[in-house]
C-alpha cells in the first residue's frame, strides 16, 4: 500500500508536468492547425533560462520571469515566422518548427554547454514534507501539483467565464465571423501562440530542478506531449488533463513493478518457447514492465485512434 500512495504521487507529479505542456500545444494545435515540433524546445528553454536568473536573483525570480521571456519569444516566433509560413500550407509548417528545434537546441548547447546545469530547487522547498512507509515525499513535488492544478483552473475559467476567452473559443471554429464583428484574429492567434509557449516555459521552471536541465530534456518529452492531445482530443482541456494523467500513472505503475510479460503470455493462453524457438520469441518472454513500460503510452494511443479517432473528449469535427 505504501508503494501504491508512493507511486499515485509521483504519477500525479509527472502526469501534470506533461498537462502543463499538452494544455499550450492542445490550444496552439487546435487553433491554428500547427503541429509545432518546437513546442518541447520551448520547455527546455524555460528552463535554462530561470536556471540563469536564479544564479542572479533567486528561483523564485527566476519563476515569474523565464515564462514571460519564452511566452515573449513564442508570440514573436508566430508573428515574424511561422504566420508567414501558415500561408504555404502544413508541409513548411512541419520544416519550420522542425528546423526551429534543432536550432534552440544546438543554441542552447552553444550558450550553457553540453553538461547538466546545476539548477536545483529552491532551499525553502529542500525537505521532506511527509513519509509514507520508508518513503518520504519532499515538499517540491508537492509544490509542483499545485503549480500545475492552479494553472489547469485559471485556463478552465478563462476559456469558459471570461471575455477573453469567448473570443478565443469561437475564434477556434469562427474565425471570419470573429473577425467581422471587430476582433483581431491574427492577433488573438499570436497570444494563443505565445500563451502556449509561456506554460511550457513555467513547465520547465518547475520541471528543470527535479527531472535535470541539459540539452536532450526536449528530446525526453518532444514525442510524449504529441501523444497526450492525442489521447486528449484536440481543443480539449480537460481531454489533454485526463490524458496526462493516464500516461503518468501508467509510466510511473510499470516503472515500479516487477511483473513479467511471460505473465501476460500464458494468461493468453500462449506455451513458453523451447530451446528450439527463435531467439525474439524467447527474448519477449524475458521482457519485465520496467521494460515495456516507455512504449505503453504509444500503445494506449493505438488502441485510442482505433476506438475513438477523435480522442477521449475531442470532438470529431476537431
Amino acid at each position: 500500500m505504501d508503494l501504491i500512495l508512493v507511486n499515485i504521487i509521483d504519477g500525479l507529479v509527472y502526469g501534470l508536468l506533461l498537462f502543463m505542456l499538452s494544455a499550450g500545444l492542445t490550444l496552439i494545435f487546435s487553433m491554428m492547425g500547427v503541429l509545432n515540433f518546437a513546442h518541447a524546445s520551448f520547455y527546455m528553454l524555460g528552463a535554462y533560462f530561470a536556471y540563469q536568473i536564479s544564479t542572479y536573483m533567486g528561483f523564485w525570480m527566476g519563476l515569474l520571469i523565464a515564462p514571460l521571456i519564452v511566452g515573449v519569444m513564442g508570440a514573436g516566433i508566430e508573428r515574424y515566422g511561422l504566420r508567414r509560413v501558415h500561408a504555404y500550407g502544413h508541409v513548411p509548417e512541419l520544416i519550420f518548427t522542425f528546423g526551429l528545434a534543432l536550432l534552440i537546441e544546438e543554441l542552447v548547447q552553444f550558450l550553457w554547454g553540453k553538461n547538466q546545469m546545476a539548477y536545483e530547487a529552491p532551499e525553502v522547498l529542500q525537505f521532506a514534507l511527509f513519509s509514507i512507509g520508508q518513503n518520504s515525499v519532499s515538499a517540491y513535488k508537492i509544490f509542483m501539483i499545485f503549480v500545475s492544478m492552479a494553472i489547469f483552473l485559471g485556463l478552465l475559467y478563462i476559456l469558459t467565464r471570461t471575455r477573453v476567452g469567448m473570443v478565443i473559443q469561437a475564434a477556434l471554429k469562427y474565425p471570419r465571423t470573429v473577425e467581422a464583428l471587430g476582433h483581431n484574429v491574427p492577433m488573438v492567434f499570436m497570444g494563443v501562440f505565445g500563451v502556449g509557449t509561456a506554460l511550457a516555459g513555467v513547465a520547465g521552471v518547475i520541471a528543470g530542478p527535479q527531472l535535470g536541465t541539459f540539452p536532450g530534456m526536449a528530446v525526453l518529452l518532444g514525442s510524449i506531449v504529441f501523444v497526450t492531445i492525442v489521447i486528449g482530443g484536440l481543443g480539449s482541456l480537460w481531454g489533454a488533463l485526463i490524458a496526462s494523467l493516464l500516461i503518468g500513472w501508467m509510466t510511473t505503475f510499470a516503472a515500479a513493478s516487477s511483473y513479467k510479460f511471460s505473465n501476460i503470455l500464458l494468461a493468453l493462453g500462449m506455451e513458453e518457447p523451447t530451446d528450439m524457438s527463435s531467439s525474439m520469441l524467447r527474448d519477449l518472454w524475458t521482457l519485465t514492465m520496467p521494460q515495456i513500460g516507455p512504449i505503453l503510452p504509444y500503445i494506449l494511443m493505438v488502441l485510442i485512434l482505433v476506438v475513438r479517432p477523435h480522442g477521449l473528449l475531442g470532438k470529431r469535427d476537431a
